[in-house]
């Protein structure tokens, strides 16, 4: 397999593999729009030459949008491969380019967001354990810090307190969500059109910005739903889904 690395010079024309390949697609303008915003902060987008879900993307974890303290570490923000090119040893190579580089930089090892048990939109925490990764840190909701440190006696990185009690002071739905993800562009507006016309109620923040990532009340910001003040899920919601939800917890 061949592999790219999407800067500022070649993103307009790269499929970034995880949303359509419609520049004009809304999903697509709004992720490519905040990787253009990351670049120059450290971010690396590394991808197949095949179309397809098979990429990494990684950050200096100071840089990184998530509560986090993992000061010299690379935090990799999402390592995704599926379909027909699953299971080919591409996670692995991916992986250790990552490694290569960021050791090649200096840092004294990675981080990753995972759980006990594999949950949408997070790594696999049997592949993390397989390639040397442990737990670091764990918040409230069972969402783990996990590293991989290039020297034993480096610091493990920790959740920062905001987001180690998952909770905050707000009635209804409300939901926290970066452009980070380009499905939140197309399917967060569903939702709050969907809650508006059921009569549920529902917020919907956008985090724009590194310090408000990085102080945020949830140690997932690409999409955290809250109900009641408590912490739901990570997973992105269409109109049935969400319906499905609300209709679990009413019953």
């Amino acid at each position: 397999m061949e592999y790219i690395r999407v800067t500022k010079d070649n993103l307009d024309n790269e499929h970034i593999c995880c949303a359509i390949s419609n520049n004009k697609d809304v999903q697509v303008s709004s992720k490519k729009a905040w990787l253009a915003d990351r670049f120059d902060e450290g971010l690396v987008f590394l991808k197949s030459v095949e179309r397809g879900k098979c990429f990494i993307e990684y950050i200096p974890a100071e840089n990184a949008w998530n509560p986090i303290d993992a000061p010299e570490y690379m935090y990799i923000d999402c390592l995704w491969v599926s379909g027909s090119l699953k299971g080919h040893g591409y996670s692995s190579d991916l992986l250790n380019e990552c490694i290569r580089d960021s050791k090649e930089k200096g840092k004294k090892g990675l981080c990753i967001l995972a759980a006990a048990k594999k949950k949408p939109f997070l790594s696999d925490p049997k592949f993390l354990t397989a390639k040397g990764f442990t737990v670091a840190d764990e918040a409230d909701n069972g969402i783990q810090l996990w590293y991989m440190p290039f020297d034993k006696s480096a610091k493990a990185p920790t959740f920062k307190e905001c987001a180690k009690h998952p909770h905050i002071d707000e009635e209804g739905y409300v939901l926290y969500y970066t452009n980070q993800c380009p499905f939140n562009a197309k399917y967060v507006p569903v939702v709050e059109d969907t809650a508006g016309s059921n009569g549920i109620s529902f917020k919907a923040i956008k985090i724009e910005s590194r310090e408000q990532a990085q102080s945020a009340p949830t140690p997932i910001t690409t999409y955290a739903l809250f109900h009641e003040g408590e912490y739901i899920t990570n997973e992105q919601m269409n109109d049935k889904k969400f319906l499905k939800l609300v209709n679990n917890r009413d019953a």
